[in-house]
């Protein structure tokens, strides 16, 4: 049974910015869904981009030619206002985040890895503690879930999918983070585009971004343990 240490001071507050991002961050997206979908029942279908939205509702609410009442434009309008509100709240956590990466030996060391940024950097810190709380890289990607689960019977193991244990929001950004590898990988020319490219024939895309994910935890656990910085392939 592997007990959790306390964390520290310093780990809990980056876990708390992380925390409250994260739900008005999907407040947002909640909102904007919510804002698309009573458009829509006015004939009016906007992108879902958050940029692309803010920028039509202005001119949706100004435009004398379309179907809205004066209380459609209210309601769009205060939509709007608590959709600003939301995004200078997101805006101020993750100002706060990335003060912490820079003044953060241990963070703007894992931001050298391919597909780990400060918001991923900090998430892990704050989350691993002391490296020496796992045994080795593959420990720690067990902990995060990125790891296939296994179906041993008869001296036979068969692989499933990816456990999915322990921290969901970490995995996320873990995984988000090696699309946009996946996503540059064909730019590059040396030994980990190669595997990458490999594996993405192979596996395909969403298996190959877990794959990628799955070494980035075993390099970030790697790199903390040694204190030594990412060495590119």
């Amino acid at each position: 049974m592997r007990f959790v240490p306390i964390k520290e001071i310093w780990a809990q507050e980056i876990q708390m910015n992380h925390r409250v991002r994260e739900r008005l961050v999907k407040s947002r997206t909640a909102l904007c869904n919510e804002i698309r979908g009573l458009l829509i029942e006015f004939g009016i279908v906007i992108d879902p981009t958050i940029s692309k939205l803010k920028k039509a509702i202005p001119d949706i609410i100004s435009d004398a030619e379309n179907d809205l009442s004066m209380i459609s434009r209210d309601l769009f309008s205060r939509l709007f206002s608590e959709l600003l509100i939301l995004e200078k709240e997101v805006l101020h956590y993750e100002t706060q985040i990335k003060l912490v990466s820079k003044e953060n030996e241990r963070a703007k060391l894992l931001e050298q890895i391919p597909g780990i940024g400060y918001l991923t950097a900090t998430a892990l810190i704050a989350a691993m503690g002391d490296p020496n709380n796992f045994k080795n890289g593959r420990h720690f990607s067990a902990w995060l879930g990125l790891v296939p689960r296994q179906n041993s019977s008869g001296g036979k193991s068969k692989l499933l999918g990816i456990s999915k244990r322990g921290d969901k929001y970490l995995r996320k950004l873990m995984i988000h983070g090696s699309r946009s590898v996946l996503i540059h990988s064909s730019k590059v020319e040396n030994k980990r585009s190669l595997w990458i490219t490999e594996k993405k024939e192979k596996l395909g895309w969403n298996k190959t971004a877990v794959a990628i994910a799955n070494k980035n935890a075993r390099i970030a656990w790697a790199m903390l343990k040694t204190g030594s910085d990412y060495v590119a392939a």
